[in-house]
């Protein structure tokens, strides 16, 4: 029996093992899933919860393209819609050599790509070199050659192009400001450096208002770079096509600019300026200066020449400031219009002598002949019983800086009120416009202020919507009465170069003395006219600085440059002659 019990009992053990190991294996995947399902579902928990905001902003920002605005300036544009400064797309283009496919060969060609080859002959037919020339170059320099610069979007598609079959080829765009007037307009424009920078001229005085307010293109994008429009800002595609427009007219800019290079070369002089002012609202129609420098190649001139002379320096006036003077006078009524002064020719005052240019007596003469002769002797007795402190506010008042918009105006330069006060030399030689100095803008603005009935009137370059009013400085009945004595130098004095026929014209030379180290050893000649008397539009100031030769005086040296202006002007302007 006992070998009967111990064979059954091996066989149930038998029998029992293959199910007892099944519910194992299945212990054993149910465990296994559970803790697989875990571990998902914690990480589940885990992304969709504790990292979910993390991870949405980085989904969005790979969904999200951002393109950064050029940083282009607005336009400027002169009073017919002419350009004058604008911003153009360029490109740089280069051949980067670790990205050529034939860098682990090192260029040789038998082992070069088809692609690489392509690359290389159309590159050295750009570069008029030889293949083997530009596959010289490549193995020499490891880092790359620069092709080109500054090309235009027509000169660059052909780079693109070749792009295509090489990586190696590299472009990059960037903004370059244009001046298409080049010198003639860069003392008024001005010009941006390489860095964008504003430097000088109108860019930078009126920088806020050239600025373009770009903004940065932000959508969305699907995997393949599709844009998405759900993604765009209503104002997203906004073109700001705005400009800052000039009072300039470039035609008349032109003519005054070369008139004046012209007598400048003839005259050999350092320096000089042609303006045009409407007198009715400050706008200034010309400012040609010379010497000048071309804003598109700036880097290549003295930055001496970056400053406007007629606006950030003052000289002495001289002869031109007498107008201004008498209108004084006659304001505060210590001269009449029909009086007289006896000009003895030379007047010895606190031991300095004070004559005419000519040296001449011209005895009992009125004040439009006394213009006319641009007598010093007259225009010191005419002065003298002028309060010295009422005189002094006077000039103070009048030399101050003009409110402008071009860059950096100057202010004027007076005695101090105690020397002025104490010492009548010094109000003499104010007198005939000596010992004090003004802007050749400033100047301007006082005869623009004689033309308009009396009203100060603003300079400005840029166009304004705003009404021009002015501050009334003088009387109305002063000012014409001093337009006509004005007219007379024109028709009997200094001032005849600017004779017109038909047309009634003002003027007055200047023939003024310059200082240098506490000596006059220069001369600085000017020319001032107005057109036309009966109904003032236009002042027209030239000066021009230290011309060489014994016979350079206002009426020789600068007056030929106005008569060139005002023949071109009456024609532009559509001035009609007043019938006979």
């Amino acid at each position: 029996m006992l070998p009967v019990l111990e064979s059954n009992r091996r066989s149930r053990k038998k029998n029992s093992s293959p199910k007892w190991n099944f519910q194992q294996r299945i212990l054993h995947i149910y465990m296994l899933l559970s803790c697989g399902l875990s571990i998902i579902t914690g990480r589940m928990t885990f992304l969709q919860i504790i990292q979910a905001k993390q991870l949405d902003s980085i989904a969005h920002a790979m969904q999200t393209k951002r393109v950064e605005p050029l940083g282009k300036l607005r336009r400027v544009v002169d009073r017919t819609g002419r350009l004058l400064a604008f911003d153009e797309e360029r490109f740089n283009v280069a051949i980067q050599t670790p990205y050529f496919d034939s860098v682990k060969h090192q260029f040789d060609i038998n082992e070069m790509s088809t692609s690489d080859i392509t690359v290389v002959n159309n590159l050295s037919t750009c570069l008029g070199i030889s293949t083997n020339q530009l596959i010289e170059q490549l193995k020499t320099k490891p880092y790359g050659i620069r092709i080109a610069s500054g090309l235009d979007l027509d000169m660059i598609r052909y780079f693109y192009e070749l792009r295509r079959f090489s990586r190696g080829l590299w472009v990059s765009h960037y903004v370059k400001r244009i001046y298409p007037e080049k010198s003639t307009l860069a003392n008024v424009v001005g010009f941006v450096n390489l860095g964008r920078i504003p430097q000088s001229g109108i860019e930078h005085s009126r920088a806020i208002d050239i600025r373009n307010y770009e903004k940065a293109l932000i959508f969305r994008r699907t995997g393949d770079g599709t844009a998405l429009p759900n993604g765009l800002q209503p104002d997203s595609l906004y073109n700001d096509d705005f400009c800052l427009e000039l009072t300039i007219d470039t035609s008349l800019q032109r003519v005054a600019s070369y008139a004046l290079i012209t007598h400048m070369n003839h005259w050999n002089a350092k320096r000089g300026v042609a303006m045009i002012m409407d007198v009715r609202n400050g706008e200034i129609l010309a400012l040609a200066s010379h010497p000048t420098y071309d804003p598109n190649r700036y880097w290549k001139y003295s930055p001496v020449l970056y400053r406007e002379w007629s606006v950030q320096d003052a000289f002495e006036p001289g002869s031109t400031f007498k107008p201004v003077n008498l209108a004084l006078a006659l304001q505060e009524k210590v001269i009449e219009p029909h009086g007289r002064i006896n000009d003895i020719g030379e007047l010895k005052i606190g031991g300095w002598s004070i004559f005419n240019h000519d040296h001449a007596k011209h005895g009992l003469t009125d004040f439009p002949t006394l213009l006319q002769l641009s007598s010093n002797v007259g225009m010191v007795l005419a002065m003298k019983d002028l309060e010295p402190s009422i005189y002094w506010k006077w000039l103070y008042q009048i030399s101050s800086k003009p409110n402008t918009d071009l860059f950096e105006a100057t202010h004027g330069q007076i005695r101090n009120q105690r020397q002025f006060l104490d010492k009548f030399i010094e109000r003499a030689t104010v007198s005939f416009g000596q010992g004090l100095s003004i802007s050749s803008l400033k100047l301007l603005q006082l005869h623009a202020m004689l033309a308009n009935g009396g009203r100060l009137i603003n300079p400005r370059v840029t166009k304004s919507v705003d009404p021009i009013k002015g501050v009334q400085l003088i009387d109305p009945i002063v000012s014409r009465t001093i337009l006509r004595w004005m007219e007379t130098v024109v028709e009997q004095g200094s001032g005849n170069i600017v004779f017109i026929p038909g047309y009634r014209i003002g003027a007055k030379t200047g023939t003024a003395q310059k200082a240098k180290a506490g000596r006059y050893v220069a001369r600085i000649c000017s020319f001032i006219a107005h057109l036309p008397i009966e109904n003032p539009r236009f002042v027209i100031l030239v000066a021009i600085d230290e011309p060489k030769g014994d016979n350079a005086y206002g009426n020789t040296v600068a007056g030929p440059v106005v008569k060139e202006i005002i023949e071109t002007l009456l024609v532009l302007k559509k001035i009609q002659p007043m019938e006979s």
